[in-house]
């Protein structure tokens, strides 16, 4: 027999302006919902309860009664969504509606309705939750963007205080048309709309920007209620969502993968502390030709480009300086006002800067392990700089091909003790992921200074042989702080906070390490 609650005297009212942010709460059991809904309310006064997480949901609103009868400031949302239309609950239409009046009941100011489950009940039983609390009818569609204006019209019909309409984006274009559809009907309608899946990140922060009332936070990465969710604390310390509006200018980094990128931890690091009002996001591009389609038409102010596009790239952009020419590489542009997109290549600057820290490059002799994009850019400014420059890499004939392109020499394994090197820099993989991977023997690591491009793990076995040999080491994080600095300048023309960028990635990876060491135990 259902559980009775009690009524209540009056509706909890809706606050006029709903935060940007709802923190959807799940969990095996009322007490592992409310327990985080407990620790977590202060900063996310915005709730949903995904009672359809719960075997009992009924028994789990005594519980949340108690908690919005002590937690006065905090607007919730009850979703029960049934198992057909993408959700937990495996009960009747009829069931779902009970469990959902229940929860208005409780003192919940807003319930979710699936369009699938509005469109059997019966309009009065409809009007009656409404009655009761703010009505959001959703829809979702968990493999495409498609039909979003057609999908509305037939919400239309059914009165609602909110229409939320959430898609899958397989491609980054799918979130410019998600948000070209909030732009021309959030005018028009109370809308909540965004794309789910990893490649619709774009739309979890920029949703709101194009119109929607608010976008929906996860508790953690491993507590996600829909794919591709972004936890709260990300979208407000990270991305600052709050202060994302329509003069946000939006930067990113594209590649294939880009998921475990840390850029955009430091960029929006340097953002904040420069007050620069921007957001920069994490693009998983699966082709150029939907990169340059998103470049275009979100429009994207600046993106930094990452592996396999760097070379790719060049024949998008209207021009380059004569650096990236020379380099045949890219990994920043810029789009300017009138559209045009103009490339550039940093890398150069993290691995000049670090060194001229440290020693003078005219003269220096300097030995690049690697033939690959890093390496081209490592190659062409030290040569720039005045030093001597030799390559050693797997293939002799792209080590050659590059030494003759930079008047470099290129170098065999077997005569490395030939020379006395001043650097020696690692422009290769090897090392990366937290491995005991190197790109030299123990015994070929003979120089003043050893510079690592790999950054993660902090500390690589090639700087921990040079270190203990009293070799100066600089760390990969040197180089891709040096970069981004570089970037953020060329975007925005403000000296980059290159000390707060640093400790940014520093700690970022310091909890990288922690989890991995804690996943192994």
């Amino acid at each position: 027999m259902p559980l009775a609650l009690p009524t209540i005297a009056a509706p909890r009212f809706l606050p006029l302006r709903l935060p940007k942010v709802c923190l959807a709460l799940s969990g095996e059991s009322a007490e592992d919902m409310l327990d985080t809904a407990e620790s977590m309310a202060r900063d996310n006064p915005f709730l949903e309860f995904r009672l359809d997480y719960l075997k009992q949901p009924v028994a789990a609103l005594p519980k949340i009664r108690r908690f919005l009868e002590t937690h006065q400031y905090v607007t919730a949302i009850a979703t029960c969504r049934r198992v057909d239309n993408g959700g937990k609950f495996k009960g009747s239409l009829a069931a779902q509606l009970d469990v959902l009046a229940k929860a208005t009941a409780a003192g919940c100011q807003i319930i979710d309705v699936e369009l699938e489950s509005a469109l059997r009940a019966k309009p009065d039983a409809l009007a009656r939750l409404r009655s009761r609390a703010g009505l959001i009818l959703s829809f979702h569609d968990f493999r495409a963007t498609r039909n979003l204006e057609k999908t509305l019209e037939k919400m239309l019909k059914i009165p609602a205080d909110f229409y939320k309409v959430v898609s899958t984006a397989t491609t980054l274009s799918d979130n410019v048309t998600m948000m070209k559809f909030l732009q021309t009907e959030s005018e028009k309608h109370a809308l909540i709309g965004l794309c789910m899946g990893e490649q619709g990140i774009i739309s979890r922060v920029l949703s709101v920007r194009a119109g929607s009332v608010f976008t929906f936070g996860a508790v953690s990465a491993d507590q996600k209620t829909a794919p591709g969710q972004v936890s709260a604390q990300q979208l407000r310390s990270i991305y600052r969502i709050e202060q994302v509006d329509a003069a946000t200018r939006v930067f990113g980094v594209a590649g294939d993968p880009v998921e475990h990128s840390l850029s955009p931890i430091i960029m929006n690091t340097a953002l904040r502390r420069e007050n620069v009002n921007g957001v920069y996001l994490a693009l998983h591009a699966k082709t150029l030709k939907d990169l340059v389609y998103c470049l275009r038409e979100i429009p994207l102010h600046g993106l930094s480009i990452t592996m396999p596009y760097k070379q790719a790239i060049l024949e998008y952009l209207d021009n380059t300086d004569a650096h990236t020419s020379k380099i045949g590489a890219c990994n920043t542009v810029v789009r300017g006002q009138e559209g045009k997109l103009y490339g550039f290549n940093t890398d150069t600057s993290g691995v000049v800067r670090p060194l001229e820290q440290r020693l003078s490059l005219e003269g220096a002799k300097v030995l690049v392990v690697g033939a690959g994009g890093a390496a081209r850019a490592a190659v062409f400014g030290l040569k720039e700089r005045g030093a001597e420059v030799w390559i050693l890499n797997r293939s002799s004939a792209k080590a050659q091909k590059l030494a003759r392109q930079a008047k470099a020499r290129a170098i065999k394994r077997a005569d490395l003790r030939k020379v006395a090197f001043d650097v020696i820099i690692n422009a290769t993989p090897v090392g990366m992921g937290n491995t005991r991977d190197c790109p030299l023997k123990d015994d070929e690591i003979q120089a003043r200074v050893v510079f690592d491009m790999v950054y993660d793990p902090v500390e690589t076995h090639l700087l921990q042989v040079a270190r203990a040999k009293g070799f100066a080491v600089i760390p990969g994080v040197e180089m891709f702080v040096h970069q981004a600095a570089r970037q953020f300048e060329i975007w925005t023309g403000k000296p980059a906070p290159a000390g707060d960028m640093l400790r940014a990635v520093t700690i970022a990876l310091q909890e990288r390490d922690a989890a991995r060491s804690h996943a192994k135990l």
